[in-house]
C-alpha cells in the first residue's frame, strides 16, 4: 500500500503540516482562512520558537450566542466596571494549558485527535449564571450549561490527559472542572448578585458539540486577549448505543 492510500501516513502528513502552521503562526501570524470556530485575531505573533499560551475549548454555533448576546447586551450598559467578554471571543475551555514550548505543541496535536477521535458530539445548551468564587465577591460573572455534562466531562478529562503526556499539562489539573462560559471579569472583587440573579432563567436553545479547537491566546497592552484557532479536530459523528448528535 501507498503512502497516498494509507490513512495513518495522511494523519501523520497532516500533524506535520499542523507542526509547521503552528511553527509559522508564532512567527508572524496565523495564515488566513484556517481558522475555525473561535474567531481569529490578525498577527499575534511572539518571538521566533518561543512558547505559546494556548488551551483547548469548544466553539458554540454563532446563533447560539447571538441569543445569549442579545440577553448579556442590556445588562453591560448598568455594569461598566465590569471587563465584558467580546462575543465574538465566547467559548467554553476543556483545558487550559498555559505557556507551551514549540516541542510540546508539536506533540500535543496527535494526543489532541486521539482525544478527539475517542468521544462522540453530544448537545448542550447555555442556562443560567453564577459567579467565581461567588456572587458577592466575584472576580468572574459566567454563564452555566445544561444538556449531556457527564460526555462533556469526560471529554475534557481525556483532553487534559493527552496535553499532560504531550508535556504540556494543565497548571490547574486536579480542580473540579465547572464547565462555564465567561460572560465578564471583575478588576476587583464586585458583587454581581443581580446579575446572576438576572441571568438565572435563562435557558438558550440545544447545540451539538461536534468538535474540539486549540486556541493560542496572547495577552496583549488591551485588556482583552487575542485568540487564534491553531487546529481543530472532530468528534465521531453519531452514538450507535444511543440517539444521533441532532442537528
Amino acid at each position: 500500500m501507498t503512502d497516498d492510500a494509507n490513512p495513518a501516513a495522511l494523519r501523520g502528513e497532516q500533524r506535520t503540516g499542523l507542526a509547521r502552521q503552528m511553527l509559522e503562526e508564532a512567527r508572524g501570524g496565523i495564515p488566513e482562512g484556517t481558522s475555525q470556530g473561535i474567531t481569529p485575531s490578525a498577527r499575534v505573533g511572539d518571538a521566533p520558537g518561543g512558547p505559546m499560551r494556548l488551551f483547548v475549548a469548544i466553539g458554540p454555533p454563532a446563533a447560539v450566542l447571538d441569543d445569549l448576546d442579545a440577553l448579556a447586551g442590556p445588562l453591560r450598559s448598568g455594569r461598566q466596571d465590569l471587563r465584558w467578554t467580546s462575543r465574538e471571543a465566547w467559548h467554553v475551555t476543556l483545558a487550559f494549558l498555559g505557556q507551551v514550548d514549540q516541542t510540546a505543541a508539536a506533540r500535543l496535536l496527535p494526543r489532541l485527535e486521539r482525544a478527539a477521535r475517542r468521544h462522540y458530539a453530544f448537545r448542550l445548551a447555555f442556562t443560567g449564571a453564577g459567579a467565581f468564587p461567588a456572587p458577592t465577591r466575584a472576580n468572574v460573572l459566567w454563564c452555566g450549561l445544561s444538556g449531556d455534562r457527564l460526555a462533556l466531562a469526560h471529554l475534557a478529562e481525556s483532553v487534559a490527559a493527552g496535553a499532560s503526556r504531550a508535556g504540556a499539562r494543565p497548571p490547574d489539573r486536579g480542580r473540579r472542572f465547572q464547565p462555564h462560559l465567561t460572560l465578564a471579569r471583575c478588576r476587583m472583587p464586585a458583587d454581581v448578585t443581580e446579575l446572576v440573579a438576572a441571568l438565572a432563567g435563562y435557558q438558550g436553545r440545544a447545540w451539538t458539540a461536534d468538535r474540539i479547537h486549540l486556541v493560542r491566546s496572547r495577552l496583549g497592552a488591551t485588556e482583552q486577549p487575542r485568540y487564534a484557532t491553531l487546529a481543530s479536530w472532530p468528534l465521531r459523528s453519531a452514538n450507535p448505543g444511543g440517539p444521533g448528535p441532532g442537528e
